[in-house]
This record gives structure tokens, C-alpha cells and sequence, in this order.
């Protein structure tokens, strides 16, 4: 899939050498985030889904963990790119409804370099060892959902049981979780 990306620079910068107007990659947020994604270096329990004729600033990493509480889970995440970007964070949200600490139920993520902590010199590699890192230590100290967050840090196998339910599908409470488990 990443390759799609070089095709894409490679027919844009074709086009332009034509006289013909460009279709995309010629702001520089998207000739940076050509370039991260061909740099990308995924671990193998995540995945990068883009629509080969979508918007090249919208696209999807799924991350299946394969240790922890979530281990077994597949979790999908959509990242828009704004027009500053690298110099603003690219927006991120979780589609797969899940109960995390640090994920609300609407998707909102909690990660520091998504906020308060973002450099230009972040890429698109360090938000995915970031959101991956996020299922292996749910951070109860810094929470959107401050339901799991107590869960974790007053129970830790009320919380596994939850999370175990929450993946397998389902009601928990008020709210119902589709199966995520693979």
C-alpha cells in the first residue's frame, strides 16, 4: 500500500512537467507526508488502509496488539492531515468503540503528541508506536475515560474483564461494543 504513495508523487510530478495542472501532493504538507509514509516502518501487527483514489491526507491504521489487555483486539484508527502539517498534529480518532483509559467513547485519543508534546519533527511512524504503546500501558493519570481509568488503577482484573467483554461485543452498562476481537 505504501507504494501507492511514490506512484502518486511520481504520476504528480509527470503531470506537472506536462504543463498540465497537478492533482495532489504539491503542498508541502503532502510532500511531507509522501515522505513519511514512504519512510513508514509499520510493525507487523499494524496496518496502513488508504484509498488509492481517496484524499491522500485521510487514511487508516489498524493495530491488532498482540500482548496486553487488547491482545487478540483489532482496533482501526482514521488520521486526517491538516494543510500545516508537520507543524500541527494530524487529527486522530479511534473507530472501534473500546474501553481505555485514554480513549473515550466518541474515539477522542489522549496522547501527548497529539497535543501539548507535537513537533514538526514527529512523523506519521511515531504516532502509530504511539497509539500501539497506548495498548500496552493504558495511562489511567492522564484519562478521557475516567470510568476505565478507576477501573485500572483500583481493580486491574475488574478492568481486564471489562475489557474482555467490551471486545467479545456487547452491553456494559449504558453503552454497547461492537466485537473486535480477530
Amino acid at each position: 500500500m505504501i507504494k501507492l504513495f511514490s506512484l502518486k508523487s511520481q504520476q504528480n510530478q509527470t503531470d506537472g512537467q506536462s504543463g498540465q495542472t497537478p492533482r495532489k501532493g504539491n503542498t508541502a504538507a503532502e510532500r511531507r507526508l509522501t515522505k513519511d509514509i514512504n519512510e513508514l516502518t509499520l510493525p507487523k501487527n499494524c496496518a496502513m488502509i488508504v484509498d488509492p483514489e481517496g484524499d491522500l491526507m485521510n487514511f487508516k491504521i489498524t493495530i491488532c496488539p498482540d500482548e496486553g489487555y487488547y491482545k487478540g483486539g483489532k482496533f482501526s484508527f482514521s488520521l486526517k492531515i491538516p494543510q500545516n502539517y508537520p507543524y500541527g498534529p494530524p487529527k486522530v480518532k479511534c473507530e472501534t468503540r473500546v474501553y481505555h483509559p485514554n480513549i473515550d467513547l466518541e474515539g477522542n485519543v489522549c496522547l501527548n503528541i497529539l497535543r501539548e508534546d507535537w513537533k514538526p519533527v514527529l512523523t506519521i511512524n511515531s504516532i502509530v508506536y504511539g497509539l500501539q504503546y497506548l495498548f500496552l500501558e493504558p495511562n489511567p493519570e492522564d484519562p478521557l475515560n475516567a470510568e476505565a481509568a478507576e477501573a485500572l488503577q483500583t481493580n486491574r482484573r475488574l478492568f481486564e474483564s471489562i475489557v474482555r467483554k467490551a471486545m467479545a461485543g456487547g452491553q456494559i452498562a449504558n453503552t454497547y461494543f461492537d466485537r473486535c476481537l480477530r
